[in-house]
Protein backbone atom coordinates (compact mmCIF):
# COMPACT_ATOMS: atom_id res chain seq x y z
CA UNK A 1 0.00 0.00 0.00
CA UNK A 2 1.34 3.40 -0.92
CA UNK A 3 0.90 6.38 1.32
CA UNK A 4 0.03 9.66 -0.41
CA UNK A 5 3.00 12.03 -0.35
CA UNK A 6 1.04 14.66 1.54
CA UNK A 7 0.58 12.17 4.41
CA UNK A 8 4.24 11.29 4.82
CA UNK A 9 5.95 13.25 7.55
CA UNK A 10 9.37 14.61 6.76
CA UNK A 11 11.88 15.21 9.49
CA UNK A 12 12.51 18.85 10.18
CA UNK A 13 15.81 20.49 10.99
CA UNK A 14 14.75 20.53 14.64
CA UNK A 15 14.04 16.79 14.53
CA UNK A 16 17.44 16.18 12.97
CA UNK A 17 19.20 18.35 15.55
CA UNK A 18 17.42 16.65 18.44
CA UNK A 19 18.28 13.23 16.99
CA UNK A 20 21.95 14.21 16.78
CA UNK A 21 21.93 15.45 20.37
CA UNK A 22 20.14 12.35 21.68
CA UNK A 23 22.69 10.14 19.93
CA UNK A 24 25.50 12.21 21.45
CA UNK A 25 23.93 12.00 24.90
CA UNK A 26 23.77 8.20 24.67
CA UNK A 27 27.33 7.93 23.36
CA UNK A 28 29.01 10.43 25.69
CA UNK A 29 26.69 12.56 27.78
CA UNK A 30 24.94 10.22 30.16
CA UNK A 31 28.07 8.48 31.43
CA UNK A 32 30.26 11.56 31.15
CA UNK A 33 28.00 13.88 33.09
CA UNK A 34 27.55 11.21 35.77
CA UNK A 35 31.35 10.83 35.98
CA UNK A 36 31.79 14.60 36.20
CA UNK A 37 29.69 14.78 39.35
CA UNK A 38 32.32 12.68 41.14
CA UNK A 39 35.41 14.18 39.48
CA UNK A 40 35.88 17.88 40.24
CA UNK A 41 38.67 18.17 37.67
CA UNK A 42 36.48 16.77 34.92
CA UNK A 43 33.59 19.00 35.98
CA UNK A 44 35.85 22.06 35.82
CA UNK A 45 37.10 21.04 32.36
CA UNK A 46 33.52 20.56 31.15
CA UNK A 47 32.58 24.00 32.50
CA UNK A 48 35.53 25.60 30.70
CA UNK A 49 34.70 23.81 27.45
CA UNK A 50 31.02 24.77 27.81
CA UNK A 51 32.01 28.42 28.18
CA UNK A 52 34.14 28.16 25.03
CA UNK A 53 31.30 26.52 23.08
CA UNK A 54 28.84 29.16 24.29
CA UNK A 55 31.31 31.87 23.27
CA UNK A 56 31.83 30.28 19.86
CA UNK A 57 28.07 30.19 19.26
CA UNK A 58 27.66 33.77 20.53
CA UNK A 59 25.58 32.51 23.45
CA UNK A 60 26.08 35.80 25.23
CA UNK A 61 24.12 37.63 22.50
CA UNK A 62 21.46 35.10 21.60
CA UNK A 63 20.04 31.95 23.18
CA UNK A 64 21.65 28.63 22.39
CA UNK A 65 19.54 26.28 20.30
CA UNK A 66 19.45 22.54 19.68
CA UNK A 67 20.30 23.18 16.03
CA UNK A 68 23.33 25.30 16.91
CA UNK A 69 24.64 22.79 19.44
CA UNK A 70 24.07 19.83 17.11
CA UNK A 71 25.86 21.59 14.27
CA UNK A 72 28.74 22.49 16.56
CA UNK A 73 29.08 18.89 17.79
CA UNK A 74 28.99 17.54 14.24
CA UNK A 75 31.68 20.03 13.23
CA UNK A 76 33.94 19.10 16.14
CA UNK A 77 33.56 15.40 15.43
CA UNK A 78 34.14 15.80 11.67
CA UNK A 79 37.24 17.96 12.17
CA UNK A 80 38.65 15.55 14.76
CA UNK A 81 38.07 12.57 12.46
CA UNK A 82 39.95 14.37 9.68
CA UNK A 83 42.95 14.41 12.03
CA UNK A 84 42.63 10.72 12.91
CA UNK A 85 40.45 10.84 16.01
CA UNK A 86 38.09 7.90 16.37
CA UNK A 87 35.17 7.53 18.78
CA UNK A 88 35.80 5.12 21.63
CA UNK A 89 34.06 1.74 21.29
CA UNK A 90 34.49 0.71 24.92
CA UNK A 91 33.26 2.65 27.93
CA UNK A 92 35.19 5.91 28.25
CA UNK A 93 37.77 6.24 31.02
CA UNK A 94 36.79 9.78 32.01
CA UNK A 95 40.00 10.16 34.03
CA UNK A 96 41.86 9.98 30.69
CA UNK A 97 39.31 11.63 28.37
CA UNK A 98 40.78 13.52 25.43
CA UNK A 99 39.97 17.07 24.36
CA UNK A 100 37.35 15.99 21.81
CA UNK A 101 35.40 13.88 24.30
CA UNK A 102 35.42 16.65 26.89
CA UNK A 103 34.27 19.18 24.26
CA UNK A 104 31.43 16.87 23.18
CA UNK A 105 30.55 16.33 26.83
CA UNK A 106 30.34 20.11 27.23
CA UNK A 107 27.85 20.20 24.34
CA UNK A 108 25.80 17.59 26.22
CA UNK A 109 25.90 19.73 29.37
CA UNK A 110 24.71 22.76 27.41
CA UNK A 111 21.99 20.68 25.77
CA UNK A 112 20.73 19.57 29.18
CA UNK A 113 20.54 23.22 30.18
CA UNK A 114 18.33 24.04 27.15
CA UNK A 115 15.41 22.28 28.79
CA UNK A 116 15.95 24.03 32.11
CA UNK A 117 14.15 27.33 32.42
CA UNK A 118 16.39 30.34 32.90
CA UNK A 119 16.46 31.60 36.47
CA UNK A 120 14.06 34.44 37.01
CA UNK A 121 14.66 37.37 39.34
CA UNK A 122 12.66 37.25 42.55
CA UNK A 123 9.41 39.18 42.52
CA UNK A 124 9.55 42.66 43.97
Amino acid sequence: MRVPSNRVTHPTAVDSARSTLVTLAHAVGLDGLAAATGRPGLLAAVDQHAAAVRDSLHGDRRPLTAAGLAGYAEGVRAAAEEYGWRPVDAPVDWAEADWVLVRLLAVCALTAALDTPAPQPPPL
